[in-house]
């Protein structure tokens, strides 16, 4: 049998390769089933919302998962994959910091080729078996939890200037538009954008009105929603953490369902240089003040009449 010919060195070096690539691969599994649910699935097209899932969550899992199975029966292929891949990250994160590209990308990619074209994995049915079988039953249970959750966000379709009260808290929220845009923006441009918005908040002025504002950590934490109801947040300023009765969702009145955005810019600042943002769920953490990406946006507000 082909196992008996199979020096010892070479089933360990093989076996530690697959068992590194069932690890990398589990665990991008596990973020992007988490991930897929937190910041996309957001499209009203079921199919840009597959496509976005495959290609920009699960594609890591899958690509390990590749290297693994050519590893099993084609070494030489599999140590051209590793190649290729490191060659597209070196490309694609370029800008990366040694930690980030080296530690964590390259050298792991230099390794798992290497141990494969020197070792031999028998038997291989079992090898083969967990490195399928194991990555896609964690997607499998974070997409059937992350769907259960999306499908019972509520969405009234109102996206107009909102009025929401809280247990002791009321602010107007500004309807789409400059006051409550698509793209992402920093911290200061969403300041002066919230001063210069017209009384009915649809226009930027040239003079500044400062009648919309950003809303603090207490007010944004203290209207966040649940299915409709209020989630009973309160702000801890000791802890510098929130808690709520119900956990909050990406729903309407405050959220958009089907946009991008996850993180709101609130008023309060940690230093300088650093401000807070909210997101959907209720989390509260700091964010340096000239952070720009398209996840991160604002929506002003103004006190209640």
């Amino acid at each position: 049998m082909v196992e008996d010919k199979v020096k010892r060195y070479q089933l360990i070096l093989g076996w530690i390769a697959v068992s590194i690539v069932l690890v990398i691969a589990s665990l991008w599994a596990y973020w992007g089933g988490i991930e897929n649910f937190h910041e996309g699935w957001y499209s009203k097209n079921i199919w840009e919302n597959l496509f976005m899932m495959i290609v920009q969550y699960w594609s890591f899992s899958l690509i390990f998962i590749l290297i693994g199975l050519l590893g099993i029966r084609f070494r030489i292929a599999a140590l051209a994959m590793c190649v290729t891949v490191g060659i597209a990250a070196a490309i694609f994160f370029g800008g990366a910091s040694f930690s980030v590209l080296w530690v964590m990308i390259l050298i792991p990619l230099a390794g798992i080729g290497l141990l494969f074209f020197f070792g031999r994995p028998y038997p291989k049915k079992i090898g083969y078996i967990l490195i399928i079988s194991i990555p896609v039953i964690i997607l499998a249970i974070t997409t059937i939890i992350g769907l259960a959750r999306v499908s019972k966000r509520v969405d009234d379709g109102d996206y107009g200037m909102r009025r929401v009260q809280g247990k002791e808290i009321c602010l107007v929220w500004a309807p789409r538009g400059p006051g409550w845009p698509e793209e992402g923006t920093d911290y200061e441009s969403a300041k002066s954008l919230c001063a210069h918005l017209s009384e009915d908040g649809t226009e930027i002025l040239d003079e500044e009105l400062g009648i919309w504002r950003l809303p603090s950590i207490e007010e944004a934490v203290a209207l966040q929603m649940h299915h409709g109801k209020n989630a009973g947040g309160v702000w801890d300023e000791g802890l510098k953490k929130a808690e709520y009765e119900l956990r909050p969702d990406k729903e309407t009145p405050l959220w958009d369902p089907h946009s991008m955005i996850i993180y709101y810019w609130t008023a309060d600042t940690e230093n300088i240089q650093r401000a807070y943002i909210i997101t959907y769920n209720g989390g509260v953490f700091p964010r340096n003040k000239d952070s720009k990406y398209g996840y991160l946006s604002f929506r002003a507000v103004k006190d209640c009449d």
